[in-house]
Parts: structure tokens; C-alpha cells; sequence
């Protein structure tokens, strides 16, 4: 609409700066939202002062220059493969999404707008899976010649399968849900495409443990007996009520040793790696229990789940900021006369033509935010591993675990600094050995 401004000219209040308010403001409330959830709720100082420095030991006391070698000949290939393939898939992203050879692609696409969407997720994603393929390959023949991996040639083309068949429905699921809120609230879309998309982030971890899991593994109670019975113990001591335990058929894909705890409410699960239950130690498979038992009560998965929607709340409302790529002809330019002379301007409403565009960014957002979701990971995991040494008590089983661990995943005990601090997850196994002596030195004293 026209307003009059100072001295009566007329100042004017355009469709798009008023989706622009609203997006600066959906990202303000979302980031603050955001920050003071994890100011209360993320543990910034795992281990207790009390303790003293976390102190790393030196690779060398800790593994054999054989065990060494063996961990250098497999994390330094694996790290090139995957490195390569998220440079290879950033390229496919942009080149589709940042040139005009995406948005000639969904013109080929069929109508209605919402089969044009999907289908066009459906293609950018599958030109990245098939263009990452052999990096993936090289990847698992690297794990199936070091004896990480059991799954043959057919077992990882059906989990390739199966993982573009989840990643294509869900993705376009979100970037349909996307366009329809943009076509019904022309100006409020960023808002309320905000609070949807959090909505749908807690509702699919919810939803995880129950639709997608199973895709990959079958499940089964833990069997009644001593190592169920401890469990439950365990869970008492830690104040958790324990949803369900269930061990994966993990072995038919790797040699490794793994458990997690997913859902919450009650969807909520521990889950241990067969290969777990049935080689480890007793008093170190409880260590890797009762790290799961405390993200479980500390709520981890459920302050995870609120922070990412709300991250990705800001992420959705910021797309009302960003000026989405035009054609002559199109939404910007006009229909006749002086339109199809002017060049066409920018918008901040994304349309089905968008969609290649709008994967790219989603594909170099992830990357750049990935330091900071890591080193919140990073954080969590590390209470989890001071709760497993304070309630079991048993420092020496922790190191004797964390060993075993590293050496059974040919782990690099020293990776390298960058790496670490954008993809690491997880603390590093020094710095885990390295706390574990650190209890194990208060319980002497």
C-alpha cells in the first residue's frame, strides 16, 4: 500500500519489504529463543572444576605404534572419501541451484506445482546420490577391506536405496509443505512457515524411532538375564525410566560396537549394538549403558530436538530475507509492455522454479553451521561420560573401553585440529582416556 511520507511524497510499503519484517523478526525471536534454551540447558562445563584440567595423554602411552599404523592406514583413506564426497555433492548443490541450469530443469518438470516440487527434489537429490556413488563405494570397500564392515555389495546398494527413498520423501515432503504456506500467506509465510517446520522437527524425532529406524535394523527386548537385570539397575541408580531396551542386528553390517538412545515421551529407546551385548566385557558394556542412560536423563534427545527447531525455524524465516534468482519473463518482470523491457528484480518468495536453488542452500548451510551443532554434541557427549565414571565408579573399565572401542573402529586418536572441530561429534578418544584418568586420580586421593 501508499502511505505519505515527510513533505507529503509518497513513501512506498512494497509485498516484499513486509515479508522481509517479517522474516527479520521471525530469525530474532527464533535465535533468541534459541540462545537462552542453550544457555540453561547445554552442559558448557561437562567436567566438574573440582577435578582439576582435563589433561590429554600423548597417543603413544596410550596405543602401540602398530595400533597406530593400523588406525593411520584406515582413518586417513576414510577421511579422504569423505571429504571428497561432501566437495563432490557441494558441487552438484551449486551447479544446480546456483546457475540457471536448475531452474531450466523444473521447467521440463510436470504440473501441478506440487508434483513439479517433488519431482524436482527427487532429481537434485538423486544427481547428488548418483555423483557421490563412488566415493560411497570406496568408502565401504575401504571398511569391508579393513574388517569394519560384514555387508556385502547388495546389503550397501539397498541401504543406499533405502536411504535416497527416505531422504527424497522427506525432503520434499518439507519443500512442498514449504511452497503451500508461501502460496496461502503471501506476506506471513515466513512466520508461519517457522513455526511448521519446528513443529515437523520435533514431531519427526518423535517419529524416528518408530518409521525410520526399523528401516535399517531389526530390533528385539533385551533378553531377560543378568546384563537386562543390571540395566534396570543401572536406570534406577540414574533416575531414568527406561522406555525400551532393544538390541540392533548390527552384525550383519559391521564388526564395530555402538549403542544410541533415540525418541522421547514415549517413543523414547536405548538401543546396543548386538555386537556390543555379545563381545564386550560385562563391567565395560555397562560404561556404554550408563552413557546412554544419561542422555536419556539429562533429556538429551528432547533439548537436542527443541534447539535444532529452533535453528531450523530461523533457517526457514530467513529464506523471506534472501533475494531468490528470476527470469526474464517471470514473477519479477511482468506481463506486457515496459515489464518485458525491464530487467526482473529479485524476490524474497521462493516458487517450485526454486526448489534446486533453495537444496543448494540448504546443503551449504549445513555445512557452515556444522562447527557449532558439533561442538554442542561435543559437550552433551562428555557429560554423558562423566555421569557413566560417576555412577559406576569405575575408571579403569572407562580407559579399558574407550581403548577397545578405538581400536575395534581403527579410530584416529589424533585427528586432525579443523577436522575435529567441524565434524567431530564426539569427543576424541585422548580426550575420553584423558578424563578417565582424571577420575580414576580423585578416586585414589
Amino acid at each position: 500500500m501508499d502511505v505519505r511520507g515527510p513533505g507529503g511524497c509518497l513513501a512506498a510499503t512494497t509485498p516484499d519489504a513486509a515479508v522481509r519484517r517479517v522474516a527479520a523478526v521471525t530469525v530474532l525471536v527464533a535465535l533468541l529463543g534459541f540462545g537462552v534454551l542453550a544457555a540453561v540447558l547445554v552442559p558448557w562445563q561437562p567436567v566438574p572444576e573440582s577435578l582439576g584440567p582435563l589433561v590429554l595423554p600423548e597417543a603413544a602411552e596410550v596405543f602401540t605404534a602398530e595400533e597406530l599404523a593400523a588406525s593411520a592406514a584406515y582413518s586417513w583413506p576414510a577421511r579422504w572419501w569423505s571429504w571428497t564426497g561432501l566437495a563432490v555433492s557441494l558441487a552438484v548443490a551449486g551447479v544446480l541451484g546456483f546457475t540457471r541450469l536448475g531452474r531450466a530443469l523444473m521447467a521440463r518438470l510436470p504440473n501441478p506445482w506440487w508434483l513439479r516440487a517433488w519431482c524436482g527434489v527427487a532429481v537434485v537429490l538423486l544427481a547428488g546420490r548418483l555423483a557421490t556413488l563412488p566415493t560411497g563405494v570406496g568408502g565401504w570397500r575401504l571398511r569391508v577391506e579393513h574388517g569394519l564392515s560384514t555387508q556385502t555389495w547388495a546389503g550397501y546398494l539397498r541401504d543406499v536405496a533405502v536411504g535416497f527413498t527416505v531422504n527424497v520423501a522427506i525432503t520434499g515432503l518439507a519443500v512442498v509443505v514449504l511452497l503451500a504456506i508461501v502460496r496461502r500467506w503471501r506476506t506471513w509465510w515466513p512466520a508461519i512457515a517457522a513455526g511448521a517446520f519446528a513443529a515437523l522437527v520435533l514431531a519427526g524425532s518423535w517419529l524416528l524411532p518408530v518409521l525410520v529406524e526399523p528401516l535399517f535394523h531389526e530390533f528385539t527386548p533385551l533378553a531377560e538375564g543378568e546384563l537386562r537385570t543390571e540395566v534396570i539397575a543401572l536406570a534406577e541408580a540414574e533416575g531414568v525410566e527406561v522406555g525400551e531396551v532393544l538390541v540392533a542386528d548390527a552384525s550383519r553390517r559391521t564388526t564395530t560396537l555402538n549403542a544410541w538412545v533415540s525418541g522421547f515421551g514415549s517413543t523414547k529407546r536405548v538401543v546396543l549394538y548386538d555386537t556390543l551385548v555379545e563381545d564386550l566385557p560385562r563391567d565395560e558394556a555397562m560404561l556404554v549403558v550408563a552413557h546412554e542412560l544419561a542422555h536419556a536423563a539429562h533429556s538429551d534427545v528432547l533439548v537436542g530436538t527443541t534447539l535444532g527447531a529452533l535453528g531450523v525455524a530461523a533457517a526457514v524465516a530467513a529464506l523471506g530475507l534472501i533475494a531468490f534468482p528470476v527470469g526474464r519473463g517471470s514473477a519479477g518482470g511482468g506481463a506486457g509492455g515496459a515489464g518485458r523491457d525491464r530487467r526482473p528484480t529479485p524476490t524474497p518468495t521462493p516458487t517450485p522454479a526454486h526448489v534446486p536453488f533453495i537444496l543448494a542452500l540448504v546443503a551449504f548451510a549445513s555445512v557452515v553451521v556444522a562447527p557449532a551443532e558439533n561442538g554442542l554434541s561435543r559437550l552433551v557427549e562428555l557429560r554423558a561420560d562423566v555421569v557413566a565414571l560417576e555412577v559406576t565408579g569405575d575408571a579403569e573399565a572407562f580407559e579399558r573401553m574407550q581403548r577397545g572401542l578405538a581400536l575395534r573402529s581403527l579410530r584416529d586418536p589424533e585427528p586432525p585440529r579443523l577436522s575435529q572441530w567441524w565434524f567431530g561429534s564426539h569427543p576424541t578418544v585422548l580426550e575420553r582416556i584423558g578424563l578417565a584418568r582424571l577420575y580414576g586420580h580423585a578416586a585414589r586421593e
